[in-house]
């Protein structure tokens, strides 16, 4: 008999809505892991919108998300505090993590680029991130800031992200292969399991 996956979180629709203010952004978000991949983002930076829109399709996670950001000063403040506010959601909308299957590991192909994503949903918040050879810019997006991002949502979704750059040229690519890897591997992760019964851990916790 084949393993019983259970994406309602047995029976409990897994959502989290986050408001966050500061001086530097005004961020809503809600977030719905049992979704079906539908989303409407808006944060003033087009080519992270993109990559948010594909993250929340291949991740099959309902997310809408809305950022007044400093963008006269630079990209940073929004990239890095959207980051938070969908890692502090992610967490929020697990729950007890009870019968998750905790581990994924994804390789997403996009064109000849190819990255590999492993996910502990491990109540540890660590990044690793090995990603060569982007250009400093996709349009007027900041690559560097797909590695704070990522690093802003570890932290407080508290998991621990390895993200590997297997090879590729393109940028564009290679930062849409990364983050359709990294909705897939949260979609595994977090997925229910049947034959899972309480907290995937030993210590009897995450």
């Amino acid at each position: 008999m084949p393993t019983q996956f259970i994406k309602e979180g047995m029976g409990k629709m897994r959502k989290s809505n986050v408001t966050r203010k500061t001086a530097e952004t005004d961020i809503t978000l809600d977030l719905s892991i049992d979704g079906e991949g539908n989303s409407a983002i808006q944060t003033g930076i087009g080519f992270f919108d993109h990559m948010l829109i594909l993250l929340s399709k291949h991740g099959l996670f309902d997310l809408e998300i809305t950022c007044d950001g400093d963008l006269e000063v630079d990209q940073h403040h929004s990239v890095e505090d959207i980051g938070i506010a969908l890692g502090q959601a992610f967490r929020e909308a697990l729950g007890s993590k009870e019968g998750i299957t905790r581990y994924a590991t994804v390789s997403s192909p996009m064109d000849e680029a190819l990255s590999s994503i492993s996910l502990d949903i491990s109540g540890r918040s660590y990044l690793v991130f090995h990603v060569e050879g982007l250009k400093d810019k996709v349009g007027s997006f900041d690559t560097e800031l797909v590695e704070e991002f990522f690093q802003a949502f570890a932290s407080n979704a508290k998991v621990t992200l390895h993200i590997n750059l297997l090879y590729g040229k393109n940028s564009h690519h290679i930062i849409e292969s990364i983050f359709k890897g990294v909705g897939r591997a949260l979609d595994l992760a977090s997925q229910q399991n049947s034959r899972i019964k309480g907290v995937p851990s030993t210590k009897g916790t995450l």
